[in-house]
């Protein structure tokens, strides 16, 4: 459990006075007389040393590469604006990422060596000249702060009775004014202050440990900080938003050659899903579960903006060589909650399931069927969608060797049982080289789209447990077509969190393709991700 006390002064950027009471400065403040955050918490905020310690600044990990902070700290003479140049900074900064207790030597000292400044607000982009491993960036919010919202707020800035201190300290404030580049924020007990030192650190939510990014400190009175006039009463801070320019940030920070350097044609399984905090209609896409053939696997997180060159902005790598016995991986919604799960059928002829999967790891892993000659021999792919109209939870449709076709509803509920079988054996279920689900012609139930062995391709629009699955067939490929030297093809919503899907295709000589929103009409040109 995170702690929940109030720190005292926290830091925040320039004094909102007369000119400059100086940049807070970055170090760790338990305010008035708050508590010090403890070890290992909001490891996301960031100590900026600008110049061998001319200034000091906080900041917050937003990518494992890219810090956001306070363009101010960076100025010329911040006291006449917060402009500042793009390209490297001009005095000497490192980043200090993932130590709450500076006098430790846990996380990294980074050398920041790029800045992206947004010239209508106080706030700055600087990348990092190598990725901070081990701290998970906190996410950018992309809805606005209401009046009334309380946020949390983190920083190194002065405290009551430190002028450096050497540890991170936080506190609640609540939302005041909502401005079109500002929020207004004012201290939920007297001991909550930002000082100097605090500037560019973030105020975010906290959403069942989960957090998320609303603001960056800018400016603050600063009564009851260190070294201040006993005469300064104002303690009320504005901070810079960030929710109205969360897809500039995502599109300036997502990492151009996360895809690249990676041998594709050693990809086993690609799962879509959302498994890091997205949902349907939602502004983040899809992610992408991706297994290895050493049994490893990546998980790709989906982007908030809608360029379809850059559909992820980070990958997960998860070690290990579990995953070299699994046969077909599914994700879906199968427990009914906000996030996907994945559903396994290993090479043994086990079945099992996990019902939840994000970068920090997987829920408690579940037999959904022990290991049996009926998966083992005669399971060959599986589909997961919404065949029953079921809303919340989705259903699984497995296709057998000899080309018939089941469809077991509510993984989540039913456990694979009340099997429904859609198609007896038949010849044409034997020439399915691969099936995915997807929303390509806006029906009540999940499409199917299917690649076969000679190159071609097809939609099968609405699938239902009363409608046999080869019904109205829509070509979408010929025979012999390009698809033909594919090794998957794979529907999602990686570009848009709308209708029609897209298609993800890995090719056979390991280049990864993005068709954004097929439809029955056909694709519309296709990105190549490794290119860019």
């Amino acid at each position: 459990m995170f702690a929940r006390r109030p720190r005292a002064a926290m830091a925040a950027g320039l004094l909102a006075s007369t000119a400059v009471a100086g940049l807070l400065t970055a170090t760790s403040a338990d305010a008035v007389v708050g508590t010090a955050a403890k070890d290992g918490t909001y490891t996301f905020t960031a100590k900026l040393d600008i110049g061998a310690g001319q200034r000091s600044c906080s900041a917050a990990l937003i990518a494992q590469q890219w810090l956001v902070t306070a363009a101010s700290c960076f100025a010329d003479n911040p006291a006449q604006g917060f402009k500042v140049a793009a390209g490297a900074p001009k005095l000497k900064t490192t980043a200090t990422v993932g130590r709450t207790d500076l006098t430790r030597d846990a996380g990294s000292v980074v050398n920041v060596v790029e800045l992206v400044p947004r010239e209508d607000r106080d706030l700055v982009l600087a990348r990092l000249e190598t990725p901070v491993p081990g701290v998970a960036p906190v996410g950018v919010g992309s809805n606005a702060a209401l009046p009334g919202e309380d946020l949390w707020a983190s920083g190194y800035g002065r405290t009551k009775d430190e002028w450096v201190p050497d540890r991170l300290h936080y506190a609640k404030f609540t939302v005041g004014s909502v401005k079109d580049t500002s929020l207004g924020l004012s201290g939920k007990s007297d001991d909550a202050v930002l000082c100097q030192g605090d500037t560019g650190g973030p105020a975010f939510r906290d959403i069942g440990g989960r957090y998320e990014l609303a603001g960056i400190h800018s400016t603050s009175g600063q009564a009851g900080c260190f070294g201040t006039d006993e005469a300064e009463t104002r303690k009320g801070a504005t901070d810079t938003r960030v929710d109205d320019i969360a897809a500039w940030i995502q599109t300036t920070t997502a990492p151009r050659d996360l895809l690249k350097g990676k041998k594709w044609t050693d990809a086993k399984h690609l799962v879509p899903g959302y498994f890091t905090g997205g949902a349907p209609g939602g502004s983040r896409h899809m992610d992408l579960f991706v297994t290895w053939a050493d049994g490893s696997a990546s998980l790709f997180q989906g982007a908030d903006n809608n360029d379809p060159k850059y559909p992820f902005t980070a990958e997960h790598k998860i070690s290990g060589s579990g995953w070299k016995g699994a046969k077909t991986v599914s994700g879906g919604n199968f427990a009914g909650s906000g996030s996907d799960g994945l559903m396994v059928s290993w090479e043994s002829g086990e079945v099992t399931w996990f019902s939840h999967v994000d970068q920090n790891g997987f829920s408690k892993e579940e037999q959904l069927r022990p290991a049996n000659t009926t998966w083992k021999e005669y399971a060959k792919l599986t589909a997961v969608g919404k065949y029953t109209g079921n809303a919340l939870r989705d259903d699984v449709l497995v296709v057998w060797q000899d080309g018939s076709i089941s469809l077991f509803p509510d993984l989540g509920t039913n456990k694979l049982k009340g099997e429904i079988q859609l198609q007896k054996a038949l010849p044409v279920g034997t020439y399915i080289a691969q099936i995915s689900a997807g929303e390509f012609t806006g029906k009540a139930t999940s499409d199917l789209l299917i690649r076969w062995k000679n190159g071609a391709a097809s939609i099968f629009p609405g699938v239902t447990p009363s409608a046999k699955p080869f019904h109205d067939e829509i070509p979408f490929r010929p025979v012999d077509s390009a698809w033909k030297n594919t090794l998957s093809v794979t529907a999602g919503a990686f570009a848009a969190n709308n209708r029609p899907a897209d298609v993800l295709v890995r090719w056979n000589d390991g280049n990864l393709g993005l068709y954004p929103a097929v439809d029955t009409a056909g694709t519309h040109g296709e990105v190549d991700l490794l290119l860019q």
